[in-house]
């Protein structure tokens, strides 16, 4: 990501945003009509200028994240924080995504600090974006919420168990091992917990009420990192009450909701849930009932003195309507189902109850046109592609004395083209200095538009130079914990046992050995036979994971049955591990085809992707063309999850393939993937001459005719096809690359015919479930 913040300087030279800065300090509010590629940089200034809490809203989602990714390149040492909607529609029953929770926690969290002075001198105030929807969601009350927040310090006499129940009723879990934001543990004199706040969770230790020792430490290895005095405590869920009110009024709260219209399996679910809150249990979906608890919006976190900047109020104020709208219609239907009762609150506020509110903050409002302070910024002129057009342009304004500022993807390649000028401008990542009348910079990144400040400064990007610009996948994160020695099992599940076999879990029990109460596993076997396993032990039982929907053999305690199938293993994994190593001793002999070093061509396709390819993607594609440069034939695997980018690495080495006069096949499972990849090559090399087709039971048997014949006299030089690809009629006339999606799912005989092909020419296989 580039670092661009030293150019924020520039814009304190312009009248009319010092003219702003006056009018904002003033508490004046106002508006700024100013180019929309333009505002994430007028934002980041006004946020480095004030040096207090901004707050962005804008209309969609979507641009939401776009924005903060782009502030992120503005302000490197700011905290750019994203505020994200709810991914729970309106009134549905359904868990929410706990990253997302934590995102608003971390939000509400850090507004809150600066409101009470806690984190003002600490890590710079917060820039925080959010969309239209985001607004509108209920969350915690302030005062609720700020009540919770604690400090824990080091030599403070606390009883464990308060601490624990105290920190239970503001949302956290309770664990085997704390290894998320919002858990806790507690082992004896030890108790672990991760605040959604902290980078890294930390663990106490008492002496009999008193904490001994705070220490920091890794989720991932459960080390100590080091020691600190103290640790700050904010709750780890929004909804909070429940757990924080009376049993009385908590009950007349859920009494009060209306059944009367609602069928008998949702009025059993509102008894179940009502139940389970009187009980001081966590309800299956409690942020379902936020509308009953909270009523707090995201500006009541606001402190004194903080930004609100609102991007186009009426675009904000549509979207918010349209989803008052479609909220409308889901609680009429719901309704009409008997699954809502008739009194139920709605989860968001309406704009006309928002707006209000917002006005007394004296917002900034950015707009495209009208009567406001208007800033001197146009948009760039465009070259779609035309880099010698492009190039002479450059030079011109650089005689004219304007500052040029050029972020690209392609920085290296640019710099080429300007070396080959007499420029001589070498890419960097980060500008560390304002460049001056007549001088250019070369940045490695990403922004989505250029602009032209004051008419001297030129900010050009990938958009006006190519004629697009790589897009970032917003691929919302998966934490992925590593495998922990926990109970994870539910009673009927089928687990492995290393020495006895396959059993089924039943449940956990106390059982009394040696004088003393301890936790085993009970796990049943064939014949009613039943094994109890330490907790200690868990390591050696493991979940069922065998192939297929059948349901497992019980094995029998005290046979040799165990030890007779774990024989079998063993005895096939040699045989496959002579088989394979057979067929790479064979690869090792047999020689293959070197292909050549990149083209210009080659570089063109991978310039055209219009995403920013991922570190893993790099990496997996150098590692590709480094072996099918090599004189031996290839045989990788590239696994990645789905909308990873694994077919744009197929894409670029079959191309490759292609550019030395070789054939490519595709050989998918199913007809649908096919169709899929077959559409998708097409697009990323319809610029290029290059014949991509596709063998299916979605062609007719004359166009499939044509393709076989395509493929023997070498017209056709990309095929996709289903297990029709390898069947005995299909002859390449120069196959070079094969490439399998998910290999797992072919047949017996269809393996048979890969292995073979595995000696013969270079194999990539792709898939997502190694």
């Amino acid at each position: 990501m580039p670092q661009l913040g030293k150019l924020l300087e520039l814009i304190g030279q312009m009248p009319g945003y010092r003219r702003l800065i006056e009018e904002i300090n003033q508490k004046s509010g106002g508006t700024v009509v100013m180019l929309d590629a333009a505002r994430p940089y007028l934002v980041a200034a006004l946020y480095e200028s004030l040096q207090v809490p901004v707050v962005l809203v804008t209309a969609q989602p979507e641009h939401a994240r776009k924005l903060q990714e782009q502030l992120s390149s503005w302000c490197s040492s700011g905290r750019m924080m994203l505020f994200p909607e709810p991914d729970v529609l309106p009134y549905e029953r359904l868990s929410p995504d706990t990253s997302t929770g934590m995102e608003r926690i971390q939000v509400l969290s850090e507004l809150a600090g600066c409101s009470s002075g806690e984190n003002e001198n600490q890590h710079g105030q917060p820039l925080v974006v959010a969309s239209a929807v985001a607004l509108m969601s209920k969350t915690t009350p302030y005062a609720e919420f700020t009540s919770t927040c604690h400090t824990v310090k080091l030599g403070m006499n606390i009883e464990p168990f308060r601490l624990l129940e105290n920190w239970q009723a503001m949302g956290y879990r309770l664990e085997n091992i704390v290894e998320m934001p919002g858990t806790m543990s507690h082992r004896g004199g030890i108790i672990d917990v991760f605040p959604p706040t902290a980078g890294l969770p930390v663990r106490l230790e008492f002496f009999g009420d008193s904490i001994d020792s705070i220490r920091t430490f890794d989720p991932a290895t459960q080390r100590s990192v080091g020691k600190v005095p103290s640790i700050a405590v904010g709750p780890a869920a929004e909804l909070l009450a429940p757990w924080r009110m009376n049993k009385q009024s908590l009950e007349d709260i859920l009494q009060n909701l209306d059944l009367a219209g609602c069928t008998a399996e949702v009025k059993e679910q509102f008894r179940h849930d009502r139940e389970m809150f009187l009980g001081g249990q966590l309800a299956r979906e409690a942020q379902y009932y936020i509308p009953l608890f909270n009523s707090g919006k995201l500006t009541d976190y606001l402190p004194p003195g903080a930004l609100l900047v609102l991007d186009e109020p009426s675009s904000i104020a549509q979207v918010a309507a349209e989803m008052d709208a479609e909220a409308a219609q889901m609680r009429s239907e719901k309704l009409e189902r008997g699954e809502l009762p008739n009194n139920f609150p709605r989860p968001y506020f309406t704009w006309d109850e928002l707006e209000e509110g917002i006005k007394g903050y004296q917002p900034l409002s950015l707009e495209a046109w009208g009567l406001g302070e208007g800033l001197d910024f146009i948009s760039a002129p465009g070259y779609a592609g035309k880099l010698p057009s492009f190039i002479s342009k450059t030079m011109e304004l650089l005689t004219q004395q304007n500052r040029i500022v050029i972020v690209s993807h392609q920085a290296s390649r640019l710099s080429e083209l300007f070396d080959g000028e007499d420029i001589i401008v070498a890419p960097v990542e980060e500008v560390t200095q304002l460049p001056g009348p007549g001088t250019m910079v070369l940045v490695q990144g990403s922004l989505p538009e250029g602009w032209v400040m004051s008419g001297d400064t030129y900010l050009f990007t990938d958009a006006e130079i190519f004629g697009f610009v790589k897009q970032r996948r917003l691929v919302k994160k998966r934490t992925a914990p590593r495998q922990k020695l926990s109970i994870d099992f539910v009673p009927d599940d089928y687990v492995v046992h290393v020495e006895h076999g396959i059993g089924r879990f039943t449940g956990v029990t106390m059982l009394n050995a040696a004088g003393s109460d301890k936790e085993y596993l009970v796990l049943q076997y064939a014949a009613g036979d039943m094994l109890y396993v330490p907790t200690d032990q868990i390591d050696r039982v493991s979940r069922y994971v065998g192939a297929g929907d059948r349901t497992p053999v019980l094995s029998r305690l005290g046979s040799q049955e165990w030890v007779r199938t774990r024989q079998k293993a063993k005895e096939a994994a040699e045989l496959l591990a002579r088989d394979l190593l057979l067929l790479y001793a064979a690869r090792e002999v047999v020689p293959g085809f070197a292909f050549s070093r990149d083209t210009v061509w080659q570089q063109e396709l991978e310039a055209a992707f219009p995403y920013v390819e991922t570190p893993d993607q790099l990496e997996a594609q150098r590692d590709v063309k480094e072996d099918m440069e090599k004189h031996r034939p290839m045989d990788r695997l590239v696994c990645g999850d789905v909308g990873y980018g694994k077919t744009e690495v197929a894409i670029r080495a079959a191309f490759k393939a292609v550019m030395d006069g070789r054939q490519v096949a595709v050989l998918v499972p199913t007809t649908v993937l096919a169709q899929q990849h077959y559409a998708t090559f097409s697009e990323r090399l319809e610029a290029f001459p290059v014949k991509v087709e596709v063998l299916s039971r979605f062609r007719s048997d004359r166009d499939q005719r044509v393709v076989v014949d395509g493929l023997t006299d070498g017209t056709v030089d990309i095929c996709i096809g289903t297990h029709r690809l390898i069947q005995k009629d299909i002859v390449f006339k120069n196959l070079g690359l094969l490439i399998i999606d998910e290999e797992q799912r072919f047949g017996v005989n269809h393996k048979e015919y890969l292995k073979k092909m595995r000696q013969e020419v270079d194999v990539l296989t792709l898939s997502a479930t190694p």
